[in-house]
């Protein structure tokens, strides 16, 4: 159970193009690359984000005072 040698390497590689053929694997590989570029753009995004204003700094507050009864 040693490593591969050149030959099964060469096999796999001529079962992978059968099965995707050969203008299949530039896409997928292309779709994988704007996939990783998305992901990453995402997380920058994240990180630029301004935390969340407080939300009670621009209340304006009411002080009541009752009336006295007499």
């Amino acid at each position: 159970m040693g490593s591969f040698s050149v030959w099964h390497w060469l096999i796999v590689l001529v079962i992978v193009l059968v099965l995707f053929g050969r203008g299949k694997i530039p896409e997928l590989m292309g779709d994988v690359a704007k996939g990783i570029k998305s992901f990453k753009k995402g997380m920058a995004d994240e990180d630029q984000t301004p935390p969340p204003a407080d939300v009670n700094a621009n209340a304006k507050t009411v002080d009541h005072k009752a009336d006295e009864i007499k």
